[in-house]
């Protein structure tokens, strides 16, 4: 499998306008595009929902923008909750919400490289992931 896995946060800033963010998310969303597939998973595309009021909306804009959706391996998911558990370890609490490992357990399963705004998160708990970022 080529291509990236993109981040929600990325997406939102198109869908929504990002006034600071926009711009580079779809320049690079873009540029990665003439090169490969772009990937989501479940979780990022219920993320990504907030953005609309209708389904149908939502779907067209996934299509329209040429997203994939891919399952979320069982691999990801064991890797996800033993990365959460290190994290809770560490801090002794809850410190980055669940769905952030979900999505980096994905992209390091598939070895993709991860397209996102959220480079400490990522680079913390998946130190190998190569990230995508401004």
């Amino acid at each position: 499998m080529s291509g990236i896995f993109v981040d929600s946060n990325v997406i939102l800033d198109l869908f929504l306008d990002d006034p600071k963010w926009a711009q580079w998310s779809e320049t690079t969303l873009e540029h990665y595009a003439r090169h490969g597939r772009l990937y989501i998973n479940p979780v990022v595309y219920s993320e990504i929902s907030i953005g609309f009021e209708r389904i149908e909306d939502l779907e067209q804009a996934v299509g329209t923008a040429g997203f994939q959706m891919v399952p979320i391996l069982s691999e990801a998911l064991f890797l996800a909750g033993k990365v959460f558990m290190t994290s809770r370890k560490r801090s002794g609490r809850k410190t980055s919400p669940l769905p952030d490992f979900f999505i980096g357990a994905q992209a390091a399963v598939l070895t993709l490289p991860l397209m996102t705004r959220d480079v400490a998160r990522y680079r913390t708990y998946f130190p190998s992931l190569r990230l995508i970022h401004p």
